[in-house]
């Protein structure tokens, strides 16, 4: 599989999984505070932030009617589409110092565009890469604008179909646009851990033959570090600085300290899955000493027969392998054998 470049980051198999800590509205709306939260980010292991870039009238209308009312079992139930947008938005005269902030940081930041201005102003501040959203994944118009600036496209999947995904691809490979990184979401905040079905990563990565990795809404750190072993090469999570203080995102995002053990989880996780090998480690080697073989476990004088109850297979490693008990029994030893001694072809006749 091939891997997709982000600023100095090579994101793919082989590579370390690209850990990205999502913004989103958990900044209430006030600069000091989405700052500091992206300095926390920085120290916390992230490799990039992202940001989400609309405002209430660029990602829906301001129509107080049955259908923007928000009731689908939500954390949001009750409220109007704009006034939840309005509360959430990332005020765009901000991206300005948060690109710069974070790129002073060392950290790659980019966003979410929800329509073309939105991409226009973005590739201003030369954003990196995009990140499509699960619920703008049916905008084919706007999957189109975004793969055409020839950038890395990542697509969350969380109310897609097959065929949504299949049509989202098609059209940046239409635009000439191979780098496409499809994440694995579930569009229900939390989410239940048993709607997840990580299963789904690998499938997905067999199906599309495109990188795959995980936006995740789950509580917790558990299936980001389960999603590493089966394959995830990118991980997303929301991030705050404290879920007390509130806010639409913030009931399934990560605090610094569970962010920083997520992080620490998933670079043990890269470590531990290493490769397909049966080679045995030097260490390993060396603790082959401590493996079973053939033993003298009463003393057996010169002439004597070896049996199952003068020779038994023990630790450790010294003697002759177990697998030729067989081979030895019946035969009588050429010299005096010391309990405790490990068996060798020249003790015998």
């Amino acid at each position: 599989m091939h891997t997709v470049k982000i600023e100095d980051k090579f994101v793919g198999d082989g590579q370390p999984v690209f850990i990205v800590a999502e913004l989103s509205a958990n900044h209430l709306q006030n600069l000091d505070l989405a700052l500091k939260t992206i300095e926390a980010i920085k120290e916390c292991g992230a490799d990039a932030v992202k940001l989400q870039t609309y405002t209430p009238d660029t990602i829906t209308i301001d129509v107080k009617n049955e259908y923007f009312m928000i009731k689908q079992g939500t954390l949001w139930d009750g409220k109007y589409l704009y006034d939840l947008y309005k509360e959430a938005y990332t005020p765009w005269e901000w991206h300005y110092k948060l690109f710069e902030f974070a790129k002073e940081l060392g950290l790659i930041v980019f966003s979410s565009p929800f329509d073309k201005t939105a991409v226009d102003f973005l590739e201003e501040l030369n954003t990196p890469c995009y990140k499509v959203a699960s619920f703008e994944i049916t905008d084919i118009p706007l999957i189109e604008y975004i793969a055409s600036k020839g950038k890395p496209v990542i697509i969350s999947t969380g109310i897609a179909t097959l065929s949504d995904i299949e049509l989202a691809l098609q059209t940046c490979k239409s635009v000439g646009n191979h780098q496409v990184i499809l994440l694995k979401c579930v569009s229900e905040y939390p989410t239940p851990f048993e709607d997840a079905n990580l299963r789904t990563i690998p499938n997905m990565k067999e199906t599309f033959k495109v990188l795959v990795g995980l936006s995740d809404h789950t509580l917790g750190i558990s299936v980001p570090i389960a999603a590493v072993a089966l394959g995830a090469v990118l991980v997303e999570k929301h991030f705050i600085l404290d879920r007390s203080m509130g806010g639409p995102d913030s009931a399934f995002s990560l605090e610094p300290d569970e962010f920083k053990a997520m992080v620490k989880a998933i670079r043990e996780v890269e470590k531990a899955l290493g490769q397909v090998s049966y080679q045995l480690t030097e260490r390993q080697e060396e603790m082959r000493k401590f493996a079973r073989s053939l033993f003298a476990v009463k003393d057996i004088k010169a002439g004597e027969v070896i049996n199952e109850e003068n020779i038994k297979s023990v630790r450790p490693g010294y003697g002759l392998h177990p697998k030729h008990l067989k081979d030895v029994l019946g035969k009588r030893a050429r010299v005096d054998i010391p309990k405790g001694t490990p068996l060798k072809w020249e003790f015998l006749e």
